[in-house]
């Protein structure tokens, strides 16, 4: 933290941030234009859409907005990989705090991915290797994330997070991941959700999607907070269902030391994050302290 004066400072996967506040992957990190608007609102870093080098053509993908949160059953960005290595040279060169997220068939061509996206600049990358969307549904290992993330970490120097979504084996997961070169983690992805049209029993979406939003919070929580407690230090971008301050500050004490937030930006994106960030940095003033003092806070709290 040397050097660092305003007090919601702070860092992830190398890259010095002005805010723990950071932009998780979706349709809205998938254009230019809205990334760069995002961090001039006060993002402390983007994550890009997921880049993959094999997409699906467009198709049914749809947004089913909830009380509390969305249904999606999107997967990756149709943009190709040219066309996103050019967007992260221009990046780069504006030295701006954005992740590239990537994903691949299969370790091999994820490792491919991964070299073209670092020659092109990006300083960091999120491997969003749980996207439960995929046809044919997506059942996780430690087997499966260690292939993927070893064959990542053998060709490039880059720091990188593995994106994880919570649940069953959590722990085993994010082992396989640390121990096979991970920098960090990103918890959680969506997880599997179901809506119900009440009068005619017909499923919206044509079956069970990635669910975000509020009503993933507290398992999130719950999560960081007991890999903390059990002594996993690895790093970790948490998130899901951020709406306001005060969830970050809630993802912060339990041992989150970034927080993303995405669903919330679907309404208003520019102006709520607008009221997230500085809402951030007006709680942090009135409370006292620094993100590192906040970070993992609860644990400390527990065990004191």
């Amino acid at each position: 933290m040397t050097g660092r004066t305003h007090p919601a400072a702070t860092e992830i996967l190398g890259l010095p941030l002005a805010s723990p506040v950071v932009v998780g992957s979706g349709l809205l990190t998938d254009q230019e234009r809205n990334i760069r608007r995002l961090l001039a609102t006060g993002a402390g870093a983007v994550v890009t859409k997921t880049i993959h080098p094999n997409p699906a053509p467009s198709g049914d993908e749809r947004l089913l907005r909830l009380p509390t949160g969305m249904l999606n059953s999107t997967t990756y960005s149709r943009r190709d990989v040219g066309e996103w290595c050019a967007m992260l040279r221009r990046f780069a060169a504006d030295r701006l705090p954005v992740i590239a997220s990537v994903h691949a068939d299969s370790p091999d061509e994820l490792a491919a991915l991964a070299e073209r996206v670092t020659a092109a600049g990006s300083p960091a990358l999120e491997l969003g290797i749980s996207c439960l969307n995929e046809e044919g549904g997506l059942e996780d290992t430690p087997e499966r994330v260690a292939a993927y993330t070893t064959a990542v970490r053998r060709v490039t120097p880059v720091p990188f997070s593995v994106k994880l979504a919570a649940g069953e084996g959590l722990r085993e997961r994010l082992d396989a991941a640390v121990a096979s070169g991970a920098d960090a983690i990103t918890l959680s992805d969506t997880v599997a959700g179901l809506a119900v049209d009440p009068d005619t029993g017909e499923v919206q979406l044509g079956g069970a999607f990635g669910y975000s939003g509020p009503g993933i919070k507290p398992l999130v929580l719950a999560e960081i907070f007991a890999l903390r407690r059990r002594g996993a230090d690895v790093p970790v971008m948490g998130g899901g269902g951020v709406r306001d301050a005060t969830d970050v500050a809630e993802y912060l004490s339990v041992g989150a030391d970034v927080v993303q937030v995405y669903t919330a930006l679907h309404t208003n994106m520019l102006d709520t994050l607008t009221g997230i960030r500085e809402g951030f940095d007006d709680w942090l003033r009135a409370h006292g302290g620094t993100v590192t003092d906040l970070v993992g806070r609860s644990i400390k709290e527990v065990r004191g």
